[in-house]
């Protein structure tokens, strides 16, 4: 229906197939797809029915100019030493939950060949599986944001088939993850195994009180994030091109973020808002990269893309049990991290408050942005050293 010459027609599908999601994900169905999950289905429906091109001038602007600034929009809320004040202990457990995801990734590629994979992508055969273990790393550290870093670092997002074909799967195994992380507390048999943590019932608790604190969106605040957020990109690319290192765009854009955030604390309430802005961006990049699949093509590469997440998270999980008990960690501390780490901040607060953990509220906010900002650095420092 829509040219790829359309360039106006194709972004109001975008986001309107975004807002969708948005709309769906408040539906019992829904929610348990989630809204990530629902745009990807939907984009790939639309493709494939002809409704919208697989190759769109349109797609590349979302890849070159909105990918970049939803980096900066995600971590402008993260003030290191905030983290270290308000969630030292869920800081620890998200910690061993990144080396198991780590783990998981070297066992998966050890036993799996996934040089075949992504044959159109523009990078050497021989960094085809290198590529792959940083982009799953780096995803099931920090979230889609890193995801969106690694696929254009690595080449990739070039194969538009093989990288919906990996954003599929790993959203489906992400929202199948999410279900075991709610069932875990109720398993007597190992809750017992681990301390007790303290029930934190009462209303007025410090997690509480910070999020009830939190500055109202304004129209200047958005400005703000998003002015913010283009100069942190602006910057970042200049400096990636003085120091001539062509590949740390993104390692670069982090340190930047995060160093301005932590010196400047108050930047958090002046760009209120801006992470909200980020997931709605986000929902829109992951409707151009499922739009390029083609069904086939993401059929063949399926079994093998779902052998490599299913090794990765059940080592990531055995790890975060085992290494978390020897730490003394409690569960919630630890299913709070791992959430933080596989699906994002965003989920990871809400897992917290609806299971009671009033006191993992923050913590869940807060180590979620420091797998944004670590995901993307882990992720590339492993495509780079394999």
């Amino acid at each position: 229906m829509l040219s790829p010459d359309n360039h106006l027609g194709i972004f109001a599908a975008l986001v309107g197939l975004a807002a969708i999601a948005f709309w769906l994900q408040t539906t019992r169905i829904g929610a348990l797809l989630t809204g990530t999950v629902l745009v990807i289905l939907m984009a790939i429906v639309a493709a494939n029915a002809g409704l919208i091109p697989h190759q769109a001038p349109a797609y590349d602007f979302v890849f070159t100019y909105l990918v970049p600034v939803l980096i900066p929009l995600f971590l402008l809320q993260g003030d290191v030493r905030r983290l270290l004040r308000e969630a030292s202990r869920t800081t620890l457990a998200f910690i061993v939950a990144s080396a198991g995801t780590v783990a998981g990734v070297l066992l998966a590629i050890s036993l799996i060949d996934l040089s075949a994979l992504a044959g159109n992508a523009n990078i050497a055969a021989t960094d085809k599986q290198s590529a792959i273990a940083g982009l799953f790393a780096a995803t099931y550290i920090g979230g889609s944001v890193n995801y969106a870093a690694l696929g254009e670092m690595t080449g990739l997002s070039n194969d538009a088939s093989f990288f919906s074909a990996a954003t599929a799967a790993d959203n489906l195994f992400s929202a199948i993850f999410l279900g075991v992380l709610g069932l875990l507390p109720g398993m007597q048999w190992l809750a017992r195994r681990f301390n007790d943590h303290p029930q934190t019932k009462n209303p007025a608790s410090r997690s509480e009180e910070l999020e009830r604190n939190t500055v109202s969106i304004t129209p200047t605040s958005l400005c703000t994030a998003l002015a913010v957020a283009t100069l942190l990109v602006t910057l970042s690319d200049a400096f990636s091109a003085w120091l001539n290192f062509s590949g740390g765009r993104y390692i670069i854009l982090t340190i930047l973020t995060l160093a301005l955030a932590t010196m400047v604390p108050k930047l958090r309430d002046w760009c209120t808002g801006g992470f909200e802005l980020g997931v709605v961006l986000s929902f829109v990049f992951f409707g151009s990269i499922a739009a390029g699949a083609d069904v086939v093509a993401m059929l063949s590469v399926a079994p093998i893309l779902i052998a490599l997440v299913s090794i990765l998270l059940t080592t990531h999980l055995i790890c975060l049990l085992v290494v978390g008990r020897w730490l003394k960690l409690t569960l919630p501390e630890l299913l709070t991290a791992s959430n933080a780490a596989v699906l994002g901040a965003t989920t990871a607060p809400a897992m917290a408050a609806a299971k009671g953990w009033r006191d993992q509220i923050t913590p869940g906010v807060l180590v979620g942005v420091l797998g944004y900002s670590l995901g993307t650095l882990i992720g590339g420092l492993l495509f780079n050293l394999l």
